[in-house]
C-alpha cells in the first residue's frame, strides 16, 4: 500500500538530489502524507488554490525514516513521515492539473 505526499510543480522541480525534505520537516519536524482515500480532502483543504500539483507516490517498506500514522485534521489518522524521505522510496510522481473555474491560482 502506497501513502502520497503533495507537492507544488516548483518546489518538486527545485528537489535536485536525495533526500527529498518537504518545508513542514523543518517546520513541524515531519512530512504530511496522506492515504489514498484522503487525497482528495487533502487537495480540497489545502491546494484550492494551486493550478496544479505533483503527487508523490510512496512505498512505506522502502523509507529509511520513521513513518508514524497519527491523529491530525478532525482526529482522522494521517501517516506522517519524521524525517527525509530517501529518493528510492517514491515510486511513482503525477502532475494533478485542476481545471476548475473555481479555483484561484
Amino acid at each position: 500500500m502506497l501513502i502520497y505526499h503533495i507537492v507544488l510543480p516548483d518546489a518538486w522541480a527545485a528537489f535536485d538530489g536525495e533526500p527529498y525534505e518537504a518545508a513542514s520537516l523543518a517546520d513541524e519536524g515531519f512530512i504530511h502524507c496522506s492515504f489514498a482515500e484522503q487525497l482528495d480532502g487533502v487537495l480540497e483543504r489545502y491546494y484550492s488554490g494551486a493550478e496544479s500539483v505533483v503527487i508523490l507516490g510512496i512505498d512505506p517498506d522502502k523509507l529509511t525514516s520513521e513513518l508514524v500514522v497519527e491523529p491530525s485534521t478532525g482526529g482522522e489518522n494521517y501517516p506522517h513521515i519524521y524525517g527525509p524521505i530517501n529518493r528510492d522510496a517514491i515510486v511513482s510522481e503525477t502532475e494533478r492539473k485542476f481545471v476548475n473555474t473555481d479555483r484561484q491560482g
